[in-house]
């Protein structure tokens, strides 16, 4: 058959697993520490980077729409979303949006917004046929000034674990308004044993 085939390097270009979300993540080291890992999670994660187009000669007579040269990005909508199964008060803190810890076990929300309610966000996972514990590709994406717009909430069920829904979405800053508030990183693997 023709047309029944993948690429030859399918299995060294391939994502794999479900990957972890921190709040640092240095790709030129690609090292984890496992208390940096924010939370465990159930049914893999979900990023998305949603443009809204402008069609600047939808309202001009004989103009055809969608001319590639009249099209313009108006805005884009950054999302990661996922469910964590454990937390901690640090967790509940994000997924609030806006909350101070009281102590060590009582996390307040509030109704106002403040600098320090928005931080970056890296999910990394495993990339390529060469993922050993040294030398593993990966594939990082970076959301930055995120801020959970998903709510705090809760599922729990007889006999299972309680599920936290998250949703974070990633933001603009005044002080730099033409970045786009992700960036993507990816690595391929090597060999463990090659120098």
């Amino acid at each position: 058959m023709k047309f029944t085939k993948i690429p030859t390097n399918t299995f060294d270009e391939i994502q794999l697993n479900a990957g972890i979300l921190l709040r640092t993540f240095d790709p030129s080291s690609a090292e984890v520490t496992p208390g940096d890992i924010l939370g465990a999670t159930t049914g893999g994660f979900k990023f998305s980077d949603t443009p809204t187009y402008k069609d600047m000669g939808d309202d001009i007579d004989n103009c055809p729409k969608n001319t590639k040269e009249l099209k313009e990005i108006e805005s884009r909508e950054v999302k990661a979303s996922g469910t964590y199964v454990t937390v901690n008060a640090n967790l509940v803190k994000s997924l609030m949006a806006a909350a101070d810890i009281s102590g060590t076990s009582k996390i307040v929300p509030r109704d106002n917004l403040t600098d320090t309610d928005f931080s970056d966000l890296w999910w990394v996972g495993d990339y390529s046929s060469k993922n050993g514990e040294t030398k593993g590709g990966y594939i990082a994406i970076h959301m930055l000034n995120t801020l959970s717009t998903g709510g705090f909430q809760i599922q729990t069920g007889d006999k299972v674990k309680g599920q936290f829904t998250f949703e974070y979405t990633a933001h603009y800053s005044i002080e730099s308004q033409t970045t786009v508030p992700y960036e993507v990183y990816i690595k391929a693997g090597e060999e463990e044993g090659a120098e």
